[in-house]
């Protein structure tokens, strides 16, 4: 036998810790690991499978790993992978063993993603479609929203309809996760209300039914009345052949427990099985697993081993079972029939000493129930670390605390020559993000907030966002006001007040007389007109609130503002007009339009490198619904849904990021790790929570009766004959007992929140809140961490505030804030600033002017459009680069620069393409195939079905040639991979189809191509945009990009197109300015042939002349010889000879039948120099 130390030196990595020998080493029989944060499972899991591997006792493809998400899933295999490969090359193993690995992968999914390869495979047993699409959280809400307007039977509730939808979203997705039904619901729920119906009142009650049952009552009676709803949805998704992630894990159990020859086969095929996190799975995963792997077999004793920590138990509320974990070891008994044995994993490689004292200090009390954990132990060598903490008076002291603790850390980085910290902000309430944001923004600091929700509260996307908005929506007054109020168009509290009473006559149709006021800005008065105006014009029922955007449009009577105020309105409202006429253009077209109009581009370029990232991720979220053929209103009703039930849209998996403060919640935290953490706000009944819900007052939870853990959940007991006080008596005691649960779970929380942390630590909490009446003061787990500062000195206590005074009042709620208004962007600057716009105006050769455009000159307008057409006549077109470009627009610069010139010059919208919807559709499908699942489903959206059966037919055409190609079998390390990587000073953005990691360490990066290969003269400029898809992923990924291979993969045909030889960051650079440098105009030839080649490649980088050759004629994919024997190692790269079209943005090839382009006129365009300023063009 080869052991753990022999294998681990074999392929050079450290010794394992005896613990993690005997993990590695077990015997092939059900095993538990409980492992520590940090304790290095991953590489623990890898080292399993080599292990087992490299001693024959199983081959590559017959080991099964699932874990939670995809990022999971991809880094586990690609661990495997490349400690396999690394074993194959280190001769220790037969040349048996040597070709097996070589040959083989074990397969490595979600657990949803291995549901739906057990329906896909055996659905037919039982009678199931195996076609189904799989909705995302937003497709389930869209659908169950439909089902609820067109419900036309009894609905006897005063919900309104958006709250049925998401009680009926929870009813349905609760009762397939415990497998249970809405007949079995209705009655735990209509016994409730027999004993409360039957039940006496007591002789001291005064009311017929205490107000407490009352409420009981009509809670289970509404939800009595949606549960028709939840059977029309499940047939709605059945009509539309649709399930959801619930469905996928019912039906999966279905088929591992009603047929036995599922579990016989897959125990066959999955020698070994490997189960990540086992501690968040969820009752009907349990049930899959244990009836096709545990005492659901005929013989028990599958090899089986669970790694999971019971002590980061934390998503009871979405369906995982603290019981599975300490189950295990009888659901998936040894060969004997004896519990499994547990083995700990306690050695944590992540955190320092102190914090891993602090750490088991916290999770003392729950490291023994429901299964013993061994407190965590420093790896050799470990920091010290440090922890810092502070109880403060008030939230906002608190807030300033932790920015400047965190603000100190980076300046000293900064000053020793380091780069910052990775750094993360991590809170209980979501509400709380923004203020701390605002703190840590304030002292410089960039900040991400986490989450589309938190996107959206940028103050640029905020910015956009409204403008959007006031475009589309009448009734947007409170973007309106974000607008007129924000930094721009700065307008006064006088002219608000004036613009409000106009929004009033318009929607009341009736005059309401002008209130002059000379009351100066910022007087109490003056205030509280406006905030009483705003309130009556967009607040009260009896006015209309989209009064407000109709009044930028119609002010009334000039007198009532001043002139400042007035010619704002009217500049802003002849923008809107502008804005309105392009809402036509594509999503991501009109995004730029706005970036542009309202000067957001430049600014975030001079200003804010933060903000050009978030608008970046604006624009990816928008190209990713504008993909699937939505429109601005559809944009905008995604976008509000994303921000109110952001924890329902799949909101991706977070990684830590270089050069930013992150902020999210504490669940968003798990799984991930920085040098230095903040847990702010361990106020009392903020963290840990003290309201906790039951399923008596929350209907995402069910009874415990109609639960699969019910065993271990208190039971609810009623006597039929108590009278109201007993049976509240009765009530509130099973109430106490789910909130203990609920307390064992916020304590994981805690623990799961310090242990983030590689270096640096501090916690705090306050007395007052932002809005709180009444002092809270320091949580129970701050009180513990002052305690146990108490006995060991290398704690830091920063600040411990004194308790208020017991008649005391909040001072954030009674001391005034003193702010300029209208806020000033310019402040201190602003002297210069018009200095210097006054020397401008006064050397221009043509009046400069501030008022808008009028919007009936229309002589103008013609003199314009001539004056286009004269220039579209000349042999130059001069037009400056925007600020960014895409991979397309970098590609056309390449390509066709005159094209590009023009199209920037006057952007119009691409026409209507079905090979363009087909590629949308396949990659919409490639990327479920990966396990993951885009925003938006195509065949959610309107016009989604005006398709014919032919599109139909090409698209499973391409998904059958895609599983026969050699890429469905691997494992991609990322899907739709988002940059920005800088090219000539110009930032480019795009997204990557999928990359793969190499046996070498190395990446592959495919676009996926649905369209034909391209002709020749194509091949030369399709290599720019393979150039900067390897560029990013290099810097992405700290690689040289010598180690970055870059490939098309042609899916109709299975070809696989790579260049020999791409252009380097310098080359791409060179490119770029020789494109925007301005030649001597030269006539094109008759014969285009002959004409100079557009976008000519710089030289210092020729192509190999072998490098380029097309696919054959025929278009069969080329013989397995042409690309050179497969590398020793098994691994068989894209080929390096040949390379395809460009784009995995959209572009498809024309057709060999297209039209030929009409001959250019002339030399191909010239832009501005991208070194001098964009406003400029030479």
């Amino acid at each position: 036998m080869i052991g753990a130390a022999a294998l681990a030196d074999a392929l050079g990595l450290p010794p394992p810790t005896p613990e993690q020998v005997r993990v590695i080493e077990a015997p092939l029989e059900p095993t538990l690991v409980v492992a520590g944060a940090g304790s290095g499972k991953t590489e623990t899991m890898a080292a399993r499978v080599v292990f087992v591997v490299a001693n024959g006792w199983a081959s590559p493809e017959s080991i099964l790993g699932l874990t939670f998400t995809r990022k999971a899933a991809a880094g586990l295999a690609a661990r495997i992978r490349s400690r396999l490969r690394g074993l194959a090359r280190s001769g220790v193993l037969p040349e048996k063993i040597r070709a097996e690995v070589l040959s083989g992968e074990p397969e490595v999914s979600t657990y949803h993603s291995f549901g739906g390869r057990v329906i896909g495979e055996f659905g037919p047993l039982l009678g199931m479609e195996t076609r189904s699409r799989v909705l995302t959280p937003t497709a389930s809400w869209q659908l169950a929203r439909r089902v609820v307007g067109r419900w036309d039977g009894e609905l006897l509730t005063e919900l309104r309809p958006e709250q049925v939808t998401e009680h009926l979203l929870a009813l349905a997705g609760g009762l397939a996760d415990h497998l249970s039904d809405t007949d079995a619901l209705a009655d735990a729920y209509a016994e409730v209300l027999r004993v409360i119906d039957i039940s006496p009142p007591t002789s001291r009650q005064k009311t017929l039914l205490r107000k407490e049952l009352v409420d009981h009552r009509r809670r289970l009676r509404d939800r009595t009345e949606i549960l028709p709803l939840v059977e029309a949805f499940a047939t709605a998704k059945r009509e539309s052949e649709a399930i959801d992630y619930s469905d996928q894990m019912a039906l999966a159990a279905r088929l591992a427990t009603d047929i036995p020859a599922v579990g016989a086969a897959l125990r066959d095929r999955f020698r070994i099985v490997l189960l990540d996190e086992y501690q968040d799975t969820g009752h009907a995963q349990r049930v899959i697993l244990r009836s096709l792997f545990g005492i659901g077999a005929t013989t028990p004793g599958h090899p089986v081993m669970a790694v999971g920590d019971p002590v980061q138990s934390i998503y009871s509320w979405r369906g995982a079972s603290a019981s599975n974990l300490p189950r295990f070891v009888t659901d998936f008994p040894a060969q004997d029939g004896s519990p499994a044995p547990r083995l700990p994993l306690s050695t944590s490689w992540r955190n320092p000493s102190l914090v891993l004292d602090l750490a088991n200090s916290i999770s003392g009390p729950v490291r023994e129930e429901p299964v013993p954990v061994d407190p965590l132990g420093p790896r050799p060598q470990a920091p010290q670390g440090t922890v810092r903490y502070g109880l403060f008076t008030t939230a906002e002291d608190e807030d300033r605390w932790v920015a400047a603790g965190i603000a100190e850390r980076w300046a000293e980085r900064t000053q020793a020559g380091l780069p910052p910290p990775t750094t993360a902000v991590l809170l209980r309430r979501r509400a709380h993000l923004e203020p701390l944001a605002d703190e840590l923004r304030a002292l410089g600091l960039p900040v991400e907030v986490v989450g589309i929700g938190g996107l959206l509260s940028e103050p640029e996307v905020a910015d956009l966002l409204a403008m959007l908005r006031v475009l589309i929506d009448p009734s947007a007054g409170d973007a309106a006001i974000r607008l007129l109020t924000g930094a721009r168009w700065r307008l006064g509290l006088a002219d608000l007040d004036a613009l409000a009473r106009r929004a009033t006559e318009l929607s009341r149709g009736a005059a309401v007389p002008p209130v002059a006021t000379e009351e100066p800005v910022g007087a109490p008065g003056a205030a509280a007109a406006v905030r009483s105006a705003l309130g009556q014009a967009v607040a009260e029922d009896e006015v209309d609130a989209h009064s407000l955007v109709d009044a930028l449009s119609d002010p009334g009577p000039a007198e009532r503002y001043s002139a400042a105020g007035l010619e704002r309105i009217e500049r802003l409202a002849a923008e809107l007009q502008r804005l309105r006429g392009r809402l036509g253009q594509p999503l991501p077209d009109l995004l730029v339009d706005l970036e542009r109009t309202s000067g957001l581009d430049v600014e975030v370029q001079l200003h804010s490198a933060a903000g050009r990232a978030h608008l970046d991720a604006f624009a990816d979220i928008v190209a990713d619904v504008a993909a699937a053929g939505a429109g601005p209103v559809e944009l905008i009703e995604y976008l509000m849904m994303a921000e109110e039930r952001e924890d329902g849209l799949a909101p991706g998996e977070a990684d830590p990021v270089p050069g930013r403060v992150q902020l999210m919640t504490l669940h968003a935290a798990k799984g991930l790790e920085w040098e230095l953490v903040a847990v702010p706000h361990l106020t009392k009944n903020v963290f840990p929570g003290t309201k906790g819900t039951t399923w008596l007052t929350d209907s995402s939870q069910l009874p415990p009766s109609v639960r699969g853990d019910r065993e271990e959940l208190p039971e609810l007991r009623l006597d039929a004959g108590c009278d109201q006080k007993e049976l509240m008596d009765a009530l509130a005691a099973h109430t106490e007992q789910i909130k203990a649960a609920a307390a064992i779970e916020e304590r994981r929380l805690f623990y799961v929140a310090v242990t983030r942390t590689e270096h640096d630590l501090l916690l705090s909490g306050h007395h007052w809140g932002r809005t709180t009446s009444t002092p809270a003061g320091p949580s129970e787990f701050l009180l513990e961490v002052d305690r146990f500062a108490a006995a060991d000195d290398r704690v830091a206590k920063a600040h411990w505030a004194d308790p208020p005074e017991p008649d005391s009042e909040n001072p954030l709620l009674t001391e005034s804030a003193v702010v300029s208004w209208p806020v000033d962007p310019l402040a201190g600057r602003r002297a210069l600033v018009e200095h210097g716009a006054g020397l401008v105006a006064h050397a221009s050769p043509v009046p400069v002017s501030g008022d808008g455009p009028d919007p009936h000159s229309w002589a103008r307008d013609v003199e314009a459009l001539l004056a286009e057409r004269a220039d579209r006549r000349r042999s130059v077109v001069q037009v400056p680069l925007p600020a960014a470009l895409n991979v397309t627009g970098l590609a056309e610069l390449a390509q066709d620069p005159i094209g590009l010139a023009r199209r920037l010059r006057r952007p119009v919208p691409a026409a209507p393409s079905p090979q363009a919807r087909r590629g949308t559709a396949f990659h919409a499908w490639l990327e479920r195939w990966f396990h993951g699942e885009p925003l938006l489903d195509v065949a959610e959206l309107p016009g989604a079905g005006d398709t014919g059966a032919a599109d139909d037919q090409e698209l499973e055409r391409l998904r059958e040639a895609f599983l026969s190609s050699p890429w469905a079998s691997r494992v991609p390390l990322e899907i739709e991979a988002g940059f920005s990587v800088t090219v000539a000073g110009i930032p480019v953005r795009g997204r990557v189809d999928a990359v793969f990691a190499d046996p070498d360490g190395g990446l592959t990066v495919v676009d996926w191509k649905t369209g034909a290969p391209p002709p020749r003269d194509r091949m030369h400029d399709a290599a720019v945009q393979l150039a900067v898809y390897r560029l990013a992923m290099a810097e992405l990924h700290g690689l040289p990009p010598e180690r970055v291979r870059a490939a098309f993969h042609h899916v109709a045909h299975g070809v696989t197109l790579a260049p020999g030889d791409l252009l380097d960051a310098a080359g791409l650079e060179q490119l770029v300015r020789s494109a925007t440098t301005a030649p001597t105009p030269t006539p094109v030839p008759a014969d285009r042939s002959a004409a100079p080649r557009r976008g000519p490649l710089p030289k210092g980088h020729p192509l190999p002349e072998d490098g380029f050759e097309p696919p054959p004629d025929d278009l069969e994919p080329p013989p397995d010889d042409e690309f050179g024997p497969p590398p020793e190692d098994g691994f068989e790269p894209p080929p390096e000879e040949e390379f395809g079209a460009p784009s995995g943005d959209g572009f498809e090839p024309p057709p060999d039948d297209a039209e030929p382009s009409p001959p250019d006129t002339g030399q191909a365009g010239l832009f501005g120099d991208p070194d001098m300023a964009r406003s400029t063009s030479c």
